[in-house]
């Protein structure tokens, strides 16, 4: 941490467990063939993309899910179940971090992410932390993809953070569970950490 300032972390995998095979078996269970081909790091299907861009909307979105594996005739609302099934729990030894590390250093969030999780991710959060604030609270500024209109592993998207908040690249960490997003912001002048499966913030000397 010698010469860090400031420090970006992703959101998912990072500071909010995440299990991807529960959305996977949901729409398994539903009939879908093959989920994982459409789903995870590098989607094969580009509106899994697009919408965390905010280049389409929930609707559109859903509507995708629906033609993508055959679901027509499910509920609106076991699709939107399904795809949030990945989003787990909020560790609270990990925000206690995040309150020590705040003391010391500017905190940013960036995460690819769209609507259906945000608004479910923040509804985990006032569940298990609804007295102590917001989680956009822990933070001076949070990025999310289908806000900002552009997505990791770009470098174009880290230097509009770095740009925005005034922060050297030299002097600012970035934490992700994605190599490839380390490698994005690596290739932005931005130093990195990569949290390997089986690792988490707690295993570092902050």
């Amino acid at each position: 941490m010698t010469g860090i300032k400031n420090i970006i972390f992703d959101l998912g995998g990072v500071i909010i467990n995440l299990d991807n095979r529960r959305t996977e078996e949901a729409f398994t269970n539903l009939g879908v063939k093959n989920f994982r081909d459409y789903f995870g790091h590098g989607f094969a299907a580009s509106f899994f993309s697009d919408y965390e861009i905010g280049k389409i909307s929930d609707e559109e979105f859903i509507g995708s899910i629906r033609r993508l594996g055959g679901l027509s005739q499910v509920p609106e609302q076991t699709i939107i179940d399904g795809w949030n099934a990945l989003l787990l729990d909020f560790p609270p030894e990990r925000i206690r971090l995040l309150k020590e590390l705040r003391k010391t250093y500017r905190l940013f969030l960036f995460s690819n992410t769209n609507a259906l999780h945000l608004a479910a991710l923040r509804q985990i959060w006032s569940y298990s932390f609804g007295g102590e604030g917001l989680l956009d609270d822990y933070f001076e500024k949070t990025y999310y993809s289908h806000l900002m209109g552009m997505r990791k592993p770009d470098p174009e998207s880290f230097g509009v953070i770095l740009k925005e908040n005034k922060l050297n690249g030299r002097e600012t960490l970035f934490v992700d569970d994605a190599i490839v997003n380390v490698e994005g912001a690596e290739q932005a002048g931005l130093k990195g950490l990569f949290l390997r499966p089986g690792i988490s913030l707690l295993d570092f000397q902050w």
